[in-house]
């Protein structure tokens, strides 16, 4: 099946449940695969026949300035949003990063992956 990816998205947002991490923020890493049917879009060539990227981007960035305990309700509430506003989706898998998360050593990133 076919989809579109959006990869990499950054965002500074104050998610997680630590009070340091609610004042200061983290650097966020969202990827998506946008799986939709492009057959269309294919032949027509034409914008309204597929998704607009600009718009997915902006629905995210949307989501992300909204602080939240958990990586898995943030993730949770983009799917939501997506479907809800691209009815064409047939599917939608998230991947949501926190860099360098305050676990008391050196970790990169933590990451949820929801496939919905």
């Amino acid at each position: 099946m076919e989809y579109i990816a959006l990869k990499n998205m950054t965002f500074h947002a104050f998610h997680g449940v630590m009070e340091q991490e609610r004042k200061v923020g983290n650097i966020f890493r969202v990827d998506l695969r946008l799986y939709i049917d492009m057959h269309k879009a294919i032949q027509t060539d034409k914008l309204e026949d597929t998704l607009n990227y600009a718009c997915v981007f902006d629905l995210v960035k949307a989501e992300m300035a909204i602080p939240s305990n958990l990586l898995e309700h943030v993730s949770g509430r983009i799917i939501s949003k997506l479907k809800n506003n691209f009815p064409q989706l047939k599917r939608v898998k998230i991947r949501l990063a926190k860099t360098h998360p305050p676990l008391g050593g050196e970790v990169e990133e933590v990451a949820v992956i929801i496939d919905n």
